[in-house]
């Protein structure tokens, strides 16, 4: 059986992958590339996966750092590592739509470029899934496809520009080895059970909402014709899973978002009915609604990164031609998204008061 290395682990989609390839006993080892600062947390993590009480694969952590040359691992287990690793997992990235500039370059491009070339040594290579986002596409608008890589003319934040200089680093590899690009859209907690381990992207909303519940009138903000993309986690799972070893996804970028995603206003009045229990009625202008975000006291208060409200009018949907291609020969779909709103709504309110479970606002 075939072993694999995996950056970004104990993060939630490394987890839930992790948990999935175990199931389908893809792979006879895992090896995670851990932070040292983050080994007890994975050890712990590890302790929680293993409680399926499967035997394999077996999970290893890796000490190290894609910031780092060689990652950060030592020479003498590196060795190891490209004479036996056949499948490479890319997770590791700064997610944070507030993120710095500074913090952002250094982890999701110039790690991105550092962990390129530790893959480019393992000689059995057979698949490097590297994952991005279908946000590469910045402020460009329309229907954006998988086979582009458009230079925008602007981004939103310094979370899209990374992600797509380091997409750039990657793309360059499909010359020489076996690739698969992911772009998920926003990622959300599971469609059955709601889990998820952090309340970000659609949270934001659910976070102001709940704070704002008791009021006699819940507004929209502003007027959007947009469309939102969501995507579950459990799809993102069996989705990515499924294409890292599809051989029609070799040398292709997938766009692992929602086929028929909905307006943003369909999205959001179905989470103010489903918190609440009531429609929501008036209309804040936008432009006041960022003003009052854009104040720091503010925003801490509703649980919003400013930054959150920049989606609500950006028009743009997204291809997924390759995507659906491959996977309805795995008879893999993504769940609607309004449907799986209670599930999500029920985790999120027996966890909204645990502060593990939410970013600290900027």
């Amino acid at each position: 059986m075939s072993i694999a290395l995996m950056t970004g682990f104990p993060g939630f989609l490394a987890k839930n992958i992790i948990k999935e390839l175990r199931q389908q006993k893809a792979y006879s080892k895992i090896y995670v590339l851990v932070l040292p600062s983050q080994t007890g947390l994975a050890e712990k993590m590890i302790e929680e996966i293993y409680q399926d009480q499967l035997h394999t694969p077996l999970i290893e952590i890796v000490e190290g750092d894609i910031t780092l040359p060689e990652a950060g691992i030592q020479e003498a287990f590196l060795k190891k590592l490209r004479n036996d690793v056949e499948y490479v997992w890319h997770l590791a990235a700064i997610y944070d739509l507030a993120v710095s500039k500074e913090i952002a370059w250094k982890v999701n491009v110039h790690g991105t470029d550092m962990f390129n070339k530790v893959v480019t040594q393992f000689s059995k290579l057979k698949r490097y899934v590297y994952f991005s986002t279908a946000y590469v596409a910045g402020l460009r608008e329309g229907k954006l496809l998988e086979t582009e890589l458009i230079r925008p003319d602007g981004f939103k934040n310094h979370y899209e520009e990374t992600k797509y200089e380091a997409e750039l680093l990657v793309e360059k590899l499909k010359e020489t080895i076996p690739v698969t690009i992911i772009r998920p859209g926003i990622v959300r907690g599971h469609s059955e059970t709601g889990e998820t381990i952090k309340f970000d992207g659609p949270y934001f909303f659910v976070n102001m909402i709940s704070k704002l519940r008791k009021l006699p009138i819940i507004p929209y903000l502003g007027k959007s014709n947009s469309y939102i993309n969501v995507v579950p986690s459990d799809f993102i799972t069996k989705a990515s899973i499924y294409c890292s070893f599809s051989d029609e996804a070799i040398g292709q970028t997938i766009h692992l978002t929602d086929p028929q995603p909905y307006p943003v206003e369909e999205v959001y009045r179905a989470f103010v009915k489903e918190i609440t229990g009531k429609f929501p009625k008036w209309r804040l202008p936008l432009p006041i609604a960022k003003s009052s975000v854009g104040l720091y006291p503010v925003r801490k208060f509703l649980q919003v990164e400013k930054e959150t409200l920049d989606y609500l009018t950006w028009n743009a949907t997204f291809d997924t031609t390759n995507a659906e291609s491959i996977l309805e020969k795995g008879k893999i779909s993504c769940p609607d998204f309004i449907q799986s709103i209670p599930s999500m709504i029920t985790f999120y309110n027996a966890h909204k008061d645990d502060s593990a479970f939410h970013i600290p606002i900027k």
